[in-house]
């Protein structure tokens, strides 16, 4: 027997009628390609789990639904770059999904890379640059030789949120407090958001 949650018979109960066949015809397609998956809602949204790990989700909007799957570019082999989010853009009827064959396919695809173990592919993260030391700053912290000392013993993010926090500033007036406020908290050896960290 499938694993439903009834929170998705009203999350389906409560959309537009265009949409309700189609969110049907997803959820009966997935259940069927899928019998281990199960139903919950994540980010308001009907989420298809398998294994622990999320499948595909959909979603219904005032004049389209969508589908997608967790993994899909490597399930379909396709950039998301629809007018809708999910790999079958704006699903207006059954008639835009693709037949019951493929749509199996799909799906066996997305579980066969869950039961592969294989982690999905990020994109490689590059270092953002330093940013430039405004001049306001620098003579703040070489007038006092603790917060100097402090900003020079940060990590490259930690000196950037600091310049970022600065140089942020619209007015001339929010910036000088800025500037002071850095350079006592660093004279403290304080971070800049510090007040969020675990003690």
């Amino acid at each position: 027997m499938p694993s439903t949650d009834p929170r998705v018979d009203a999350y389906i109960d409560g959309k537009p009628a265009f949409a309700r066949p189609i969110l049907q015809h997803l959820r009966a397609a997935v259940h069927r390609a899928c019998p281990g998956v199960e139903e919950t809602l994540r980010w308001s949204m009907p989420s298809f789990t398998y294994k622990g790990q999320i499948l595909c989700q959909m979603a219904a909007f005032k004049s389209h639904a969508t589908f997608g799957f967790w993994r899909g570019k490597e399930v379909s082999g396709e950039d998301e770059s629809r007018s809708a989010m999910g790999q079958f853009g704006r699903l207006t009827s059954i008639a835009d999904l693709p037949s019951d064959a493929e749509l199996d396919a799909l799906i066996g695809k997305a579980v066969a890379l869950i039961d592969s173990g294989m982690k999905a592919r990020r994109p490689v993260k590059h270092p953002k640059p330093e940013l430039t030391m405004p001049a306001d700053l620098a003579e703040a912290l070489s007038a006092s030789p603790a917060a100097q000392a402090t900003y020079d013993a940060f990590p490259p993010s930690c000196r950037r949120d600091y310049l970022e926090w600065v140089v942020e500033a619209k007015r001339p007036e929010t910036r000088a407090k800025r500037v002071a406020q850095a350079v006592e908290w660093m004279a403290e050896g304080k971070r800049r958001n510090w007040k969020y960290e675990k003690c």
